[in-house]
């Protein structure tokens, strides 16, 4: 099976956002140039030469690096080989956008940017620990707009005693800002962030769940596309990286705590920063077997609003998906809908896909 996308892991960030459970470090120019030469070794190790679609930088912030190890970050990136219509992806915190750096990634094949927000609402800034200008947002943005088309920005909602007035505020400056994607992401209390220390208990369910469908008839109302359950686009502007996951393709996953799926292997790497630095890599390796890769092409599938097509299901499996999975009785209870030849979920039951998705986890049927 071709890789055919390739993600990397830039784990240093300037601040720690009290909520963010993603591998990461207070940023030190010194440690950042060592990741950079294990991150080189690992990809020249690993990388087989395949084109890929798409490059995602990640984090962490990789914006926060330096103009000599953004430039070392590159040169790393250069060795990829990429196909002619490609998406390149760099995650950027607002506070670091410049037109240096717009330039540095111009220069370097980047053609998407992505950038946290979260929210403007001043209530939630020390909860969150991250602090936003309204204004310098609006700055930023319309400076990245110079040099790119394709930019996405991130909404978190589900904030503790946040109100549907609260979460229109944000909706309504991001409608302002007038980008092609963008992605939405409830308020999860994760275990080592210092808001699970705080003991801070997330808001209810029946509130959390009148948010997201009050954003999904917003933004659709602006001519977003809801094309999977957490991101919304502009035709023509869907995520060509995230969507190798969800279409259950094989891809690269370089640094630490990355994961990757490579020859029927998933695999994690560590999240020890002196073993990944020592060139001890991989954590965890994975064979998938069939019926794994079967329930995780329902599992991954499945959070496509448009859902898992049944005629490719058939040609990758050599089987019907009505004859691996019961999906005959969750299809008569009304979770999901057999339509225009794929299986979905329905529409009013999106909020509760993980309930839905769970059932596919050891349930093919022998």
């Amino acid at each position: 099976m071709k890789r055919s996308a390739l993600y990397i892991h830039i784990p240093f960030c300037l601040d720690i956002c009290s909520y963010c459970d993603f591998c990461k470090f207070y940023y030190d120019d010194n440690y950042a140039n060592k990741y950079l030469e294990s991150l080189d070794r690992e990809v020249s190790s690993f990388y087989k030469k395949d084109l890929m679609k798409s490059i995602y930088i990640g984090g962490g912030t990789p914006s926060c690096l330096s103009p000599t190890n953004l430039e070392r970050l590159f040169s790393i990136t250069k060795k990829i080989k990429l196909l002619p219509q490609y998406e390149f992806t760099f995650e950027c915190n607002i506070k670091d956008i410049s037109e240096e750096l717009l330039k540095i990634l111009k220069a370097n094949r980047v053609n998407r940017i992505s950038i946290g927000i979260e929210t403007i609402n001043e209530k939630f800034y020390e909860f969150l620990n991250r602090y936003n200008d309204k204004k310098e947002i609006k700055t930023k943005i319309a400076l990245v707009k110079k040099y790119f088309t394709n930019i996405n920005i991130d909404l978190m909602y589900g904030f503790p005693n946040e109100s549907i007035d609260d979460l229109k505020k944000d909706l309504d400056f991001f409608k302002e800002l007038d980008v092609p994607h963008i992605s939405i992401y409830s308020l999860i209390i994760e275990e080592n962030t210092k808001l699970f220390i705080q003991k801070i208990k997330p808001l209810a369910e029946e509130i959390e769940s009148d948010m997201y469908y009050y954003i999904i008839k917003y933004l659709k109302e602006l001519g977003y596309v809801h094309y999977e359950i957490s991101n919304f686009s502009k035709e023509g502007y869907q995520s060509i990286h995230n969507l190798t996951y969800w279409n259950n393709e094989e891809y690269y996953g370089f640094g630490l705590s990355s994961g990757g799926y490579v020859d029927g292997i998933r695999y994690t790497n560590t999240r020890s920063l002196n073993n990944y630095l020592k060139g001890n890599y991989r954590l965890e390796e994975e064979k998938i077997n069939l019926h794994t890769n079967m329930e995780n092409e329902m599992i991954l599938g499945l959070r496509k609003i448009e859902g898992v097509n049944k005629k490719h299901f058939l040609k990758k499996f050599c089987s019907n998906v009505e004859d691996i999975f019961d999906i005959i009785e969750m299809i008569n209870e009304n979770w999901l809908q057999d339509k225009d030849g794929y299986i979905s979920i329905v529409e009013d039951k999106l909020y509760l896909s993980n309930h839905i998705l769970v059932n596919f986890i050891g349930g093919v049927n022998e």
